[in-house]
């Protein structure tokens, strides 16, 4: 099941596929200590096993290192455009 709807502003759906559920979580739990997160979704990955995992983080409200990583890249994407 894949959503065709783009996220709102600001915000990026993050698909994980991992042979495990767990594997799946642990990398959610990552995102989810950057970045604000909608509920995770979560799918079997197709015939041969393994998980998908679905969420949307909120970029507009990123926590510590992501949030220094973004502004680092909007700063260099901003003197990339000035030329």
């Amino acid at each position: 099941m894949q959503s065709t709807e783009t996220p709102p502003d600001g915000h990026a759906e993050v698909r994980i596929v991992a042979a495990s559920p767990e594997v799946a979580r642990r990398v959610a739990e990552v995102l989810r200590r950057c970045f604000a997160a909608t509920e995770q979704r979560s799918y079997p990955a197709g015939a041969e096993g393994g998980t998908r995992l679905v969420l949307t983080v909120d970029t507009t409200r990123a926590a510590e290192p992501a949030r220094s990583w973004l502004e680092t890249s909007q700063s260099a994407e901003d003197g990339r455009r000035g030329k």
